[in-house]
């Protein structure tokens, strides 16, 4: 797997691995959206007559609230198909990225209609850290018997891109537009975005996007609200932390004096019936003789 360097150069101020970017710029510009799902499951993008996102809103609200989830969901062809970039590694992804799916799918059945009619529902996650050991970039799941990988179901599907297996932006292959995409998500410099612009048309039109999404007032207002969140949570967290570990040290100082305490009396006794038992002897001993 190639270590990718550090970027040097110019740091961008926002980079695509802000969600409230992601989500903003591509409700905003649903031809890259189109084309970027299109690339990302190897559809034919001709091939795609039905194309509509379900949950365009952002409000205020929404985005200041604990564990908002700003993800794009997205009916393409009769198929659900939910979008989504998370950055840190919170050690539960599988679980929660299942969790999701599951809802997804659940809910997907109107009244009265059979199961047959629940859509496949398609689950593609872009992550800022790696998740499987192993060196490819993109990997796709599915429910699958384990020993004749015979597939259960075609309507689940899960496809992760892990950005950090990425090569540096010079050894990327520019005919290959799934890994341009991915290498403007994981950009965080402006000379990566100028490298990026050799991609073609269509990186030409992303970046122009990215810059006008990120001087829009709205942007930078929900951006700034995202951010005090993801700061409240993490300090949260950290003042959670430092109470248990103050908890934990007052058990730990209790335990440790019961322990203590234990032993103590333990050792109490055991003298206790060693004076016994040689004080038995002796009177023995006394009656002998």
């Amino acid at each position: 797997m190639p270590k990718r360097k550090e970027p040097q150069g110019t740091k961008l101020i926002y980079t695509f691995k802000s969600d409230v970017l992601f989500k903003m710029l591509f409700v905003k510009h649903r031809n890259l959206l189109k084309r970027l799902v299109a690339v990302l499951l190897n559809i034919p993008l001709a091939s795609i007559k039905e194309f509509h996102v379900k949950n365009t809103e952002m409000p205020p609200e929404e985005v200041s609230k604990k564990f908002c989830r700003l993800d794009i969901n997205m009916i393409v062809d009769g198929k659900q198909i939910n979008l989504e970039i998370q950055i840190a590694d919170e050690g539960n992804y599988p679980e929660r990225i299942m969790f999701h799916w599951a809802r997804l799918f659940s809910t997907a059945l109107q009244s009265g209609n059979d199961y047959v009619k629940l859509p496949k529902t398609i689950c593609i996650s872009i992550l800022g850290f790696v998740q499987f050991d192993c060196a490819e970039v993109h990997s796709e799941f599915a429910p699958m018997e384990i020993t004749r990988h015979e597939i259960l179901s075609d309507k689940q599907r899960y496809h992760f891109f892990e950005l950090p297996k990425l090569p540096d932006v010079d050894k990327i292959d520019f005919t290959n537009e799934k890994e341009l995409w991915l290498a403007l998500f994981n950009a965080e410099t402006e000379e990566e975005l100028e490298k990026l612009t050799k991609g073609g048309a269509i990186m030409e039109q992303a970046i122009a996007a990215y810059r006008s999404t990120t001087a829009d007032e709205e942007f930078r207002y929900l951006d700034q609200l995202r951010e005090k969140r993801l700061h409240d949570e993490a300090q949260a967290l950290y003042n959670a932390g430092l109470k248990g570990e103050k908890r934990g040290e007052k058990r730990g100082e209790k335990r440790a004096d019961k322990r203590w305490q234990g032993v103590v009396a333990k050792k109490d006794s055991t003298i206790s019936e060693q004076a016994k038992i040689i004080a038995a002897l002796q009177a023995k001993l006394g009656e002998i003789q």
